[in-house]
C-alpha cells in the first residue's frame, strides 16, 4: 500500500491509450514426493578457518554465499575464513538437490546445526584445554577469547589433533515441516487501441521470504522471477505443426524477452520471520514467477475490458479483440 501511493505512473500513457492496474497473489510449498533431505558438515581448518560440505549446487543461486553467511553468524567469524566444498559426493553427504527453494531453507538450516554443534564442540574443547569455565569462552573471528586470555583457532585445533580430537560437527534437516513464502504482483499498463502494443507503466512486487538473508541477492531472484514470466506472459509460445513437431525450436521464431523489453520492478520485502526456517528465513527462487501472468492478466482486463485467458498476450491479439468489440459495438 505504501509502495502505491502517490503514484503517478498513468501520466506517462500517451494520450488516447487505456491505462489499467492489475494485481495477483500467490502462495508456493514445494519439494519432492519423498522429501527435501540435506546434510552438511563443518570442520575447523589447520589454519583457522573453517569448511563447509554441503550437497547443495552453486549454479548462480547464491547458496555458497548465504551458507557461509549463516556459518559465519554461529561461528562468531568472517565468511572470508570460510570455504565451501559442495556437490561432490566424494566429500559432501547426501543431498536431495538444488531445487525446490530448497538451498536456503533446507541445506541452510543443515548447515546452520552442524555450526551450532561445532560452536559448541569448540568451546567444550578450549573450555578444557583451557582450564577454564565454558561460560567465561567465546567465539571470535580467528581465535577464542578466554577470561582475558586469547587462543588462536590454530592452537585450538593443534591441540585436538595432539589428542586425536577431531573438531567437526554434522548438521541435518529433512526439510518437513516448511513455510510457505507469498509473493504479490502489481503492474499498471498502457494499451494502444490502434495497434495492440502494450507498455508497462510501473511494476511492483512484494515478497514474504521471512528474514531475508541477503537482500540484494534475494532482491535479483525476485527481478529475475519477474523477468522471466513476463517472457512466458507477453512473448513466448510454442507452436506445433500438424505432424505433432515444434515449428518454433529456434530463437528466431521463439521470441524471448531483451533487456529492453523488462522494466524496472520495485520489489519490497516483508517484515516477518518464520518459526522454522534457518534464522528465521523462508523460501523464495522461484515463486516470484507465479503472480506475474494474472496480475498481467488483470490489468489488461481494467484497460481494455477483456478478460483475456490465453497467454503470451500478443498484440495482434490484443488489437484483434478490441477491434471486434468495436465491430459488434458498431453493428448494434
Amino acid at each position: 500500500r505504501e509502495a502505491l501511493a502517490n503514484d503517478t505512473s498513468a501520466e506517462l500513457a500517451p494520450e488516447g491509450w487505456l491505462v489499467g492496474q492489475g494485481f495477483a497473489m500467490a502462495a508456493i510449498a514445494c519439494g519432492p514426493p519423498g522429501g527435501h533431505i540435506a546434510d552438511a558438515t563443518v570442520r575447523l581448518l589447520e589454519d583457522g578457518g573453517y569448511d563447509i560440505a554441503v550437497g547443495t549446487a552453486e549454479f548462480g543461486n547464491g547458496t555458497t554465499t548465504v551458507h557461509r553467511q549463516i556459518a559465519a553468524g554461529a561461528l562468531g567469524t568472517t565468511v572470508d575464513r570460510i570455504t565451501v566444498r559442495q556437490s561432490d559426493t566424494d566429500v559432501v553427504r547426501h543431498d536431495t538437490g538444488a531445487f525446490g527453494s530448497a538451498g536456503t531453507v533446507v541445506a541452510g538450516k543443515a548447515v546452520m546445526k552442524a555450526a551450532n554443534a561445532l560452536a559448541e564442540l569448540l568451546l567444550t574443547f578450549t573450555a578444557e584445554y583451557a582450564r577454564t569455565p565454558r561460560s567465561l569462552l567465546r567465539l571470535g573471528a580467528d581465535a577464542v577469547e578466554c577470561d582475558g586470555r586469547t587462543i588462536t583457532l590454530k592452537e585450538v585445533f593443534e591441540a585436538a589433533r595432539g589428542k586425536g580430537v577431531e573438531l567437526a560437527a554434522d548438521g541435518h534437516f529433512g526439510g518437513s515441516p516448511r513455510s510457505i513464502a507469498f509473493n504479490s504482483q502489481w503492474f499498471r499498463i498502457a494499451v494502444d487501441p490502434d495497434t495492440g502494443e502494450i507498455r508497462i507503466l510501473r511494476s511492483v512486487h512484494g515478497a514474504d521470504a521471512g528474514r531475508v538473508m541477503n537482500p540484494m541477492q534475494c532482491r535479483g531472484q525476485v527481478e529475475g522471477g519477474v523477468a522471466q514470466a513476463l517472457g512466458a506472459t507477453l512473448f513466448e509460445r510454442v507452436l506445433l505443426d500438424e505432424h505433432g513437431e515444434v515449428t518454433t525450436a529456434a530463437f528466431r521464431r521463439y521470441r524471448l524477452p531483451a533487456y529492453a523489453d523488462v522494466p524496472r520492478t520495485e520489489v519490497h520485502f516483508s517484515a516477518t520471520s518464520d518459526a522454522i526456517g534457518p534464522l528465521g528465513a523462508k523460501s523464495m527462487s522461484e515463486s516470484p514467477f507465479n503472480p506475474v501472468a494474472p496480475a498481467f492478466a488483470n490489468a489488461l482486463r481494467d484497460a481494455t475490458g477483456i478478460r483475456f485467458t490465453d497467454p503470451p498476450f500478443l498484440r495482434d491479439q490484443v488489437w484483434q479483440a478490441l477491434a471486434e468489440r468495436r465491430g459488434s459495438h458498431d453493428a448494434e
